[in-house]
């Protein structure tokens, strides 16, 4: 699927052509950048400025081998002629063509060359110095090297200053945006984009405004703001139409059609799609747009409809030149047609062997690598495993050989796939082994990911892990290595790790963090941790119980069988007559998780349960789980955890607790119908302050951004409770907390937190969140519970799966500070004394639905 992701629009930026137009200069940028202004330079010969104009109108047309070749005559001809400006303006162009053919050392080597050449022609060198340093950011950034490229912009930024460009003032300053993303610093990323938001939008309408308009969009898109993208968006379309720019009017839509579909706002983004190709005047950007249509027929299941729209792409594909532009538009239809099922897949893979040759023909490594890849995928789907092996090897080899982890991870995958078709197991583990490790080095850039290809955590991080996994566990079961066991965990963790990252579209887990085993064996002797892993036809659970090897079982059950019973628990659990079905469903799961090692706990003496919860395991209340006579919580504390590492922290039972407690009692305007009022907030503030804890109380107007901002940044505590409403989604945009002056999104949340740590020294030991919930149905909203705690810094989170009555909330928040105040208990016993305390003592609060919802996630001592 296309997608004009952000790094790849960075190296396209500024392309500088020379052009003899009463002595000037033209700097002038592609369609997805601004022009820039006209630069006095010396009378140059028309032949050579003809050079660089070819070379300029060959790499605009994506054809970038020939490209070189122009641009190489042209710094030849201007280095023979004493031409220096113009030497380092060809050689400038030529790194950012090699760029595109993915041979960064040879682009690394020519900018070199071309600042060089640069320091050697002091006279108007300042004019042109400033974009070849944009360039030479983007080929940095491309190499990994994000704390250069963004040294480079800043240096770009100032030459731009003092020459008065507002324009690559604008530009730079997106770019480095994008560099301070890649190095986790997203606020700081986030903030400069919206400053430039405003800036432009004071800026009068026209076609440099347009583009710069989407390229902040892209960028805000990329960055995970897509309701401020769409907002950008919107404003360069409507005046790139104003100004009857079509080619700028569909770009916009193009953009905003990538931006409905991260959404999954599909059907908006196949109308924009749709808009896009009927106003292109480029046909290259057509075929862009259908095949992406094309993709999201396919994905809703419009079969019929998807299949009218391929003869028409496959006229106008034929009907292209070769160039880098096409080839990928090959594979990304290639892609779409696999899961099509259509047409044969004969006509597929002569799709994919024209991508091949076209790719060999303008020696475009990266494109080649791509497209025997996907031809090698062809082959796969029609079990032709050998020839699919050999077209993936070759593809391998070509991106080992550009060094780009971002594609040599997908065909390693690819060939760990065909080497367990195969039988050869052994193999396949070692394939999936490299494909994690190159995953595990692109962690702080995972946003950044496939430049060509979309990136999708679900399509094209995931499997991965999942399918490592299930290969270590198969061959566990043959060879009973427990290596094999404690690679599978660990994978596990890297995995949500991982969906983390995703979630926040940064690396989240930052600073010291020790392995859970270390916790178990040396301090926590009474711990057990258990890793449930749901596979196509199989349970697995993997067990590390104190000072003993690892213990693996699995259970017959299909994931669609768990996901089944998971759902209805899920479901009946809130309805209150559903009791005893929820019972004989829970201690099916019971029975699968627990019932199997329940001796060995019980001879350990183990009295609390940590486990690492796989898909819609997250859903259900672990504490519920029932023996056939007790709940799980009668037996055991039970925690949550994001895997086997956490960060580092002292027992709360050696800690003073301080509480800044927040808390609404009326949603705000624009939330009522959806959230009811709380109207026993202030009996659960009074439970906390009678457990003998300090105390500081926003409440009702007096907790809103504002004055929570002041408190959190003023007031020394180590528990931040927030009794009011909000939701935990998949998606961190629809993550929030509810204030008096609307909803805070959770990275808002961060942002004001991670400003806390720079003023205050006590560390945040825990986040309770007592009246939010889980969305419904939704796989992955714990990853917002988890996120919430991770991204605040705080060792741990209490927080809920869905909201429940008021007044037995209140109950429970009081039993548990009381526990940990009085009775000097970990954080997780104290839950579930409080739990153990509504089932036991208040009969109108003993179901379920009231205490079970409570869950404690991270840190749990």
């Amino acid at each position: 699927m296309y997608r004009r992701r952000f790094r790849r629009t960075i190296s396209r930026l500024i392309f500088f052509l020379l052009v003899l137009v009463t002595a000037f200069l033209c700097v002038i940028g592609t369609p997805v950048s601004a022009k820039m202004p006209m630069l006095p330079l010396l009378a140059l010969d028309v032949q050579r400025a003809d050079l660089l104009e070819q070379g300029k109108m060959l790499y605009d047309a994506g054809r970038f081998a020939e490209s070189v070749e122009r641009l190489q005559q042209a710094a030849i001809a201007f280095r023979n002629q004493g031409n220096g400006l113009g030497q380092a303006v060809a050689l400038s162009n030529l790194a950012l063509a090699y760029q595109q053919l993915g041979k960064l050392k040879p682009a690394q080597q020519v900018i070199t060359e071309s600042m060089k050449v640069l320091e050697r022609s002091p006279e108007n060198a300042q004019k042109v110095l400033a974009p070849i340093l944009d360039i030479q950011g983007s080929i940095q950034l491309d190499l990994g090297k994000t704390q250069q490229a963004l040294q480079t912009w800043q240096r770009a930024e100032g030459i731009y200053q003092q020459l008065g460009d507002r324009n690559g003032i604008i530009q730079t300053r997106i770019n480095q945006a994008q560099a301070w993303q890649v190095l986790g610093f997203y606020r700081r990323s986030l903030t400069l984009l919206t400053q430039l938001q405003e800036e432009l939008r004071s800026q009068p309408d026209s076609i440099t405004k347009v583009v710069e308009l989407r390229s902040l969009g892209d960028a805000l898109q990329l960055a995970g703001n897509l309701q401020q993208s769409r907002q950008v968006l919107q404003q360069s379309l409507e005046i790139a139409q104003k100004l009857k720019s079509l080619e700028n009017v569909s770009a916009a839509l193009f953009s905003l059609g990538n931006g409905a579909r991260v959404q999954q706002d599909l059907a908006s983004a196949i109308a924009f799609y749709q808009q896009a190709a009927t106003v292109a005047p480029n046909p290259i950007i057509k075929i862009q747009a259908q095949i992406n249509q094309l993709s999201l027929l396919v994905n809703k299941g419009q079969v019929t409809t998807a299949q009218q729209l391929f003869p028409e792409i496959q006229t106008q594909l034929a009907n292209l030149p070769p160039s880098s532009a096409t080839i990928y538009a090959r594979i990304y239809l290639v892609q779409s047609l696999l899961k099509l099922g259509e047409p044969t897949p004969l006509v597929i893979a002569e799709i994919s062997a024209t991508a091949v040759q076209q790719a060999r023909d303008i020696g475009d490594e990266r494109a080649l690598s791509f497209a025997l890849g996907t031809l090698g995928s062809v082959y796969e789907q029609t079990q032709q495993w050998s020839t699919a092996q050999e077209l993936t090897q070759q593809a391998l080899d070509i991106a080992q050989a550009i060094d780009a982890p971002d594609i040599t991870y997908r065909w390693h995958w690819q060939l760990g796939r065909l080497l367990k078709q195969q039988g050869n197991i052994s193999s396949a583990i070692a394939a999936y082994n490299i494909a994690v490790d190159e995953l595990q080095t692109l962690r702080s850039d995972l946003v950044a990911v496939n430049r060509d290809v979309q990136f999708s955590f679900k399509e094209s991080v995931e499997p991965v892990y999942r399918q490592s996994v299930e290969l270590l566990l198969q061959s566990y079961q043959s060879d009973r290595r427990e290596e094999n066991l404690d690679k599978a965990r660990q994978r596990m963790e890297a995995l949500q790790l991982a969906e983390l990252d995703d979630f926040f579209r940064e690396a989240c887990l930052q600073g010291k963090t020790v392995l859970l085993d270390t916790v178990v064996d040396r301090e926590n002797p009474t711990t057990a941790i258990i890793y449930p892993i749901i596979l196509p036809q199989q349970l697995h659970v993997i067990v590390k119980i104190p000072k003993q090897p690892l213990y693996h079982y699995a259970i017959d059950k299909s994931q669609a069988e768990v996901e089944d019973t998971l759902k209805q628990i899920r479901e009946y659990i809130v309805q209150p007559d559903r009791t005893e079905e929820v019972e004989l469903l829970s201690q099916q799961v019971y029975n699968w998780l627990i019932k199997p090692v329940e001796s060995d706990l019980k001879n350990s003496k183990v009295d609390t349960l940590v486990l690492v919860l796989d898909g819609a395991l997250r859903n259900i209340p672990i504490a519920a789980l029932y023996d056939g006579q007790q709940y799980l919580v009668e037996k055991y504390a039970v925690a949550l955890s994001l895997g086997l590492q956490l960060i580092e922290s002292k027992p709360i039972t050696q800690t003073k607790l301080n509480v800044l407690a927040a808390g609404l009692v009326e949603p705000p305007l624009g939330f009522q119908q959806q959230f009811r009022p709380l109207p026993e907030i202030k009996s659960e503030f009074n439970f906390i302050s009678q457990a003998g804890v300090t105390t500081t109380e926003l409440l009702d107007r007096q907790f809103n951004s504002k004055n929570l901002e002041n408190k959190v940044n003023t007031t020394p505590f180590n528990i931040l409770h927030l009794a009011t409403h909000g939701q935990f989604s998949s998606r961190a945009e629809d993550t929030f907390i509810l204030a008096a002056d609307g909803p805070i999104n959770v990275t808002q949340f961060d942002s004001l937190l991670r400003r806390r740590d720079e003023t205050q020294t006590q560390s945040l030991e825990m986040l309770v969140l007592s009246a939010c919930q889980t969305a419904v149905g939704d796989n992955r909203a714990t990853l917002g519970l988890a996120g919430a705690s991770v991204k605040a810094g705080a060792r741990s989170t209490l927080a809920s799966l869905w909201h429940i009555n008021d007044k037995s909330t209140a109950i429970l928040i009081g039993e548990f500070y009381r526990e940990l105040a009085k009775a000097k208990v970990t954080k997780a016993e104290a839950l579930r004394r409080a739990q153990v305390a509504l089932l036991k003592n208040y009969p109108n609060y003993n179901r379920p639905i009231f205490w079970a919802p409570y869950v404690l996630v991270g840190q749990w001592r």
